[in-house]
């Protein structure tokens, strides 16, 4: 398959297949499905199961020409591992190699809903099926933090039983995004589908743009064409901006008033998520519709699987230039430095001996808080703090990580330096009795780098 063979070329963790397909993982890669600016999409199957899988490749070649860098791609893995809803593409896995990534995803057979709705506009009933469906997804994703950014048909899939799924979220955006004024800035979005205070460049509400292109996407299943459109680019900005669109006559309403809420031109007083699941058009058949719509437990949303051995996403994660910790709570920022370690020791050992660590140390250190593969220190009266975390590797080997912090005027002596590092030298993996670190987010001091671990994986 010739589509499937150009991403191989020059990667040396690829098997052939007899039939001229390629192998990645246990991924058998069949023809391309979609293409974008920075990334192609695969039809995949897994070679045991036989289940079908979207396979995302995203060149890092690519992301360098186009000016974007791996937080960009760290951040669409990091959402798309944080959310579950059933009307939301799931990412299964992440794969890498020294020139892509691989997102391996659910593959939704039905296609693109742009597709079905530009072969003619739909009834008003089917608009709202698919638009609860839609809207129930956004309402999770800002429960969780998430902001799209660039909601259209041509992102909004459908899987074999013709159930919509958000996908993309390269553009989507978090709450540590949000500046100081309580806004985003960063200008982006498909132009039709963009929210006029976003053209306006002062800063925008993440939510209330989402609302705003869930509008143009229920006025478009609704009539069949755009509510702003020109082929002068200006132009069509300048409708946008002004509110500038007619209601198609056959609307009913209900719906023509949700339609006018959804696209009121002040964020102030457009329609929230809350406001629309009230609605009286939208609410027609909602929870019978949605009955079967189950939000999945949160257990299995967390950034490593605590029992199982971590793959590419969480290497990914973890190294220099990748780190997600930031964007998994507030309190990762607290610190300073980030380090990293492997173990042939246990989590439990691991944390048992931080405990005669601390209890040795002369500079009165406490354990604040310990959990089963994590542990939180404080020292100096609080001017030191220090928190470990404790992933499976592989079978034998776990990953440490170490954030750490020492106050500017702290007193000496250094506890870092002077007596967590020297602990460690005893406890970390040593081949050829070298300390073997896996980066660090400031200073690489240690012998080899994640980075360098990823790429041989």
């Amino acid at each position: 398959m010739v589509e499937s063979a150009e991403f191989a070329a020059g990667e040396g963790n690829f098997r052939g297949r007899g039939s001229g397909g390629v192998v990645v993982g246990k991924y058998e890669v069949g023809k391309m499905v979609g293409c974008g600016g920075f990334a192609k999409v695969y039809h995949g199957r897994e070679t045991v199961t036989g289940q079908s899988v979207a396979i995302k490749v995203v060149s890092k070649q690519r992301l360098q020409k186009g000016g974007l860098n791996a937080s960009n791609v760290s951040r669409e893995i990091a959402i798309m591992h944080r959310l579950r809803h059933p009307s939301i593409v799931r990412l299964s896995e992440v794969l890498a190699t020294k020139s892509k990534i691989f997102f391996v995803m659910e593959f939704a057979k039905g296609g693109e809903l742009f597709a079905k709705v530009s072969k003619g506009r739909f009834s008003e009933d089917l608009s709202r099926h698919y638009f609860q469906q839609l809207i129930s997804a956004v309402g999770y994703c800002h429960s969780r933090g998430v902001f799209h950014r660039d909601l259209k048909p041509e992102n909004l899939l459908l899987d074999d039983k013709l159930d919509l799924k958000i996908s993309d979220f390269g553009l989507s955006a978090l709450t540590d995004q949000i500046r100081p004024d309580g806004l985003l800035h960063t200008l982006c979005g498909t132009p039709a589908y963009v929210a006029p205070e976003v053209l306006a460049k002062k800063g925008y509400d993440g939510a209330k743009v989402d609302v705003w292109s869930c509008g143009v996407i229920l006025f478009v299943l609704n009539a069949g064409y755009l509510p702003f459109n020109d082929h002068n680019l200006m132009v069509m900005y300048r409708k946008i901006y002004k509110g500038d669109f007619r209601i198609p006559k056959w609307t009913s309403p209900d719906l023509r008033r949700l339609l006018s809420r959804l696209l009121d031109t002040n964020p102030l007083s457009r329609i929230t998520i809350d406001e629309i699941l009230h609605d009286p058009w939208f609410k027609q058949g909602y929870h019978l519709r949605m009955s079967k719509f189950h939000l999945e437990d949160d257990s299995d949303m967390k950034l490593h699987a605590l029992d199982s051995p971590m793959n590419a996403f969480h290497i990914i994660s973890g190294s220099p230039g990748f780190n997600l910790s930031g964007l998994f709570g507030d309190d990762a920022r607290e610190y300073d430095r980030v380090d990293r370690f492997v173990s042939g020791w246990t989590a439990a050992r691991l944390l048992e001996k931080l405990e005669e660590m601390v209890a040795a140390a002369a500079e009165n250190l406490t354990v604040a808080k310990k959990e089963a593969r994590g542990m939180k220190i404080q020292g100096q009266k609080g001017n030191f703090a220090m928190v470990v975390e404790i992933n499976q590797l592989t079978d034998q080997v776990v990953m440490m990580e170490v954030r750490h912090r020492q106050r500017a005027g702290a007193s000496r002596p250094d506890i870092w330096s002077d007596t967590v590092r020297p602990f460690l030298v005893g406890i970390v993996h040593k081949p050829d009795d070298t300390l073997l670190g896996l980066g660090s987010d400031q200073n690489q001091e240690d012998s080899s780098s994640l980075r360098d671990v990823n790429t041989t994986l």
